[in-house]
């Protein structure tokens, strides 16, 4: 959700709970919200500074964030840092999660990463889909904290369940891998398929793979030839290499050595020295004729970025 929506929800609510003793109140925080979206925000400054000073935590929220993005004044992390932990400390959520981020990367406060797991919690305990995600993935690491995959599973599911795509896709590993949860394949691709439905090229990968081997579904060549493509339209190395496996091999789609030393071709364009040996040795069964035509192939794939190569 856009700041400006953010604000604009903020300000409605506000001006239900308070009735007539909040039209002081709701009145320049309207000011300054009409400047901000004009991209007067030195006007909003103005407007939301004697708001947050009485108190009013939704405009501490937005000083932050003016003062964390230079918006009408210089960028100042310490400042944005002091107006989010007054917001955060009336529980306002999003202030709650931007200083999870600020004690865990030391950003205008110093790093404290009990401090950082302090505010991701009550935000995440709100339902706030980021805070849930960072939670599950610094008890999924267990870099600054102790590892804990029985706790990442529950607030990568919480996340993953509003939509959170990166969210879904760990939660896939780790069903997948039985890591905190009992091991399901089958539980393993629901989250990647609703991660790949958003587009993640790592979620379209994994489900190929899924799909080529068989783990969770039936196995299905062409279905695995789908999602390694989709992937691989996003420039995503593996799924183009795949591809020219698949072409190699003839599996799920025909055999076709063109088109495997076009996608080799390309993965070796990319640096990658695997796809360099596969095209060396895919040229080897080919003409002369053929290897040129590949080449024109690749160079029309990479002008169309990878689209319907």
């Amino acid at each position: 959700m856009s700041l400006k929506r953010l604000i604009r929800i903020i300000y409605l609510t506000l001006t239900v709970l308070l009735g007539s003793a909040g039209t002081s109140w709701g009145a320049d925080f309207e000011k300054g919200l009409a400047a901000y979206e004009g991209g007067d925000f030195a006007t909003a400054l103005r407007e939301w500074s004697p708001l947050a000073e009485q108190g009013n935590a939704y405009a501490q929220n937005n000083l932050g964030t003016l003062y964390a993005s230079g918006w009408g004044v210089p960028q100042d992390y310490k400042t944005a840092a002091k107006w989010y932990t007054l917001a955060a400390e009336q529980g306002v959520v999003d202030a709650q999660n931007v200083l999870g981020f600020y004690y865990l990367n030391g950003r205008g406060v110093a790093q404290n990463y009990e401090t950082a797991v302090k505010w991701y919690t009550l935000a995440a305990e709100q339902g706030q889909t980021g805070a849930q995600f960072n939670l599950g993935l610094m008890y999924n690491l267990g870099k600054v904290i102790p590892q804990n995959y029985e706790t990442a599973v529950k607030w990568y599911t919480l996340a993953a369940e509003q939509g959170h795509i990166r969210a879904q896709f760990n939660l896939g590993f780790l069903y997948a891998n039985g890591r905190g949860i009992t091991q399901s394949y089958k539980t393993g691709v629901k989250w990647w398929t609703l991660a790949a439905q958003q587009g993640h090229a790592p979620a379209e990968f994994n489900l190929g793979l899924m799909y080529e081997n068989g783990l969770g579904v039936a196995q299905d060549y062409k279905t695995a030839v789908k999602w390694w493509t989709l992937a691989a339209e996003q420039g995503y190395v593996l799924a183009q290499y795949n591809l020219g496996q698949v072409y190699r091999k003839g599996q799920g789609v025909a055999k076709n050595n063109v088109y495997a030393y076009m996608w080799a071709d390309i993965v070796a364009l990319s640096g990658d020295q695997n796809g360099v040996r596969f095209r060396e040795k895919v040229a080897k069964d080919m003409t002369s004729a053929q290897i040129t035509l590949a080449q024109d192939l690749v160079r029309e794939c990479v002008r169309k970025e990878y689209k319907g190569c």
